[in-house]
């Protein structure tokens, strides 16, 4: 009998604590570059029981009371009550906060316009769904927003904001087909279980696969353990910088291991990650290829790329030198020339903090615009 080839994503959402941590060192950043643009930010976020830590260094003119951002990050969310996970109300909130070392600063001024750091970055793009990204990670992101969608509407009854999703697709044929879906979300002490297992396979699962035109005779599994009251920072402890894959592609491509979260564009960790998925996105749309991944590296101080390397999984239309020499003619891979390309001194990153950095159908995102097809389409 031939054996499953199955490949599976996760998404968490924005309850999950790693993912509370995510939007408070975003929501530090965005407040510092609404009022400073050029503020240099690394911002981390440590959460627990009753407890949240903000740390890192941070060199801005802004003024930023970094524990109402936390506050306010909290209370959004839905955490209004220890019973939950946190009360942004009674929660400790420490600040632990220094400037941006001045020997980083040396070598991305203005004038010398490096890199923020030296690392590997990766971008991605497929033709496997409208958003030009893989099938597991599109859904897996799909059922965790639409049902914390559903839970703030209060339609979704006895949801609580901390949720995962699983998916796992099925590609042993031709035609992909999704195999299992796992879904754990947190609820209240008090609910009638069949309920609600019932509407998260009806209203959420089945709602969002068949958007996709896919198969409803999956697998089905909730809240394995039978019970999840327990969740949020007081559940589990949530860290800035922990859910990079669920960020990106679901696993689908290589990661270069840096996090997006809390850093100001001039780390090229974020802004690189951004542009390559810009230009992935493009040149698949254009037909140079149907799947590409593309890396980068650079070194600290250093403005143009050390190296750049496509990988195209023999599904390429024109030579891969031809793909390398369009990106090169095409895009700025300076750090400087990343953030004026993608305008990424501007105060967008909270959105991106939930719900995966790319592919994003329900929020404008600069790196996500296709508005270099037709430039690419001369290469073939």
């Amino acid at each position: 009998m031939k054996e499953k080839v199955l490949f599976t994503s996760e998404s968490v959402s924005k309850g999950h604590p790693d993912k509370v941590c995510d939007q408070i060192s975003d929501a530090i950043l965005d407040a510092c570059l609404k009022e400073d643009p050029n503020s240099r930010v690394a911002c981390e976020v440590f959460a627990t029981t009753n407890l949240v830590v903000i740390g890192g260094e941070i060199t801005t003119i802004a003024n930023v009371d970094y524990e109402q951002v936390a506050r306010n990050v909290l209370k959004d969310i839905g955490y209004d009550d220890s019973d939950k996970g946190i009360d942004y109300r009674t929660c400790k909130v420490q600040v632990v906060m220094d400037l941006q070392s001045s020997d980083i600063a040396l070598g991305t001024n203005d004038e010398v316009g490096g890199a923020g750091d030296q690392g590997i970055m990766f971008g991605f793009a497929c033709k496997e769904t409208e958003g030009y990204m893989p099938l597991a990670i599109s859904i897996a992101h799909h059922l965790v927003r639409y049902a914390t969608e559903k839970k703030n509407s209060g339609e979704f009854k006895y949801a609580r904001p901390d949720m995962k999703a699983q998916v796992t697709i099925d590609y042993t044929e031709k035609d992909p087909k999704i195999d299992t879906i796992l879904m754990s979300i947190q609820h209240d002490p008090d609910f009638n279980e069949e309920e609600f297992k019932c509407y998260i396979k009806e209203q959420i699962m089945d709602a969002v696969v068949k958007k996709y035109d896919l198969n409803t005779n999956y697998k089905v599994l909730i809240n394995p353990t039978g019970r999840f009251v327990i969740g949020g920072p007081h559940g589990d402890t949530g860290l800035t910088g922990r859910k990079i894959i669920v960020d990106t592609y679901g696993g689908t491509a290589r990661h270069g291991g840096g996090a997006f979260s809390g850093k100001d564009p001039s780390k090229v960790d974020r802004s690189a990650a951004y542009m390559l998925r810009y230009i992935a996105k493009n040149i698949v749309a254009a037909n140079l290829c149907d799947k590409i991944e593309i890396q980068v590296s650079y070194a600290i101080g250093v403005k143009e790329p050390t190296s750049i390397f496509i990988e195209t999984y023999g599904t390429e239309h024109v030579d891969r030198d031809t793909i390398l020499k369009a990106i090169k003619e095409n895009f700025d891979l300076t750090p400087a020339g990343i953030i004026k390309s993608l305008q990424l001194r501007q105060p967008l990153y909270l959105k991106t903090a939930a719900h995966g950095h790319f592919g994003r159908g329900d929020i404008n995102l600069p790196w996500e615009k296709l508005d270099k097809v037709e430039i690419l389409k001369k290469y073939l």
